[in-house]
């Protein structure tokens, strides 16, 4: 039989599962995200406008 264990084991012979355990153990409580109010959606506006007067401003020298 080989050297590797079940689940009720100690041999791990890669280490991942106790390094699975650390990481998962050791993982800091997650931050919560607060919600504002209009932040991306100012910039993809603002985006949207800059795209807009681009192309038109290359329509109107290439026509004009």
């Amino acid at each position: 039989m080989a050297n590797t264990q079940g689940p009720q084991g100690n041999y791990d012979p890669a280490g991942s599962t106790q390094m699975f355990r650390a990481f998962v153990d050791d993982a800091p409580p997650p931050v919560q995200q607060q919600a504002t109010s209009s932040g991306p959606r100012v910039g993809l506006i603002i985006g949207i406008v800059v795209a807009v007067a681009v192309v038109a401003a290359v329509a109107w020298l290439a026509l004009g």
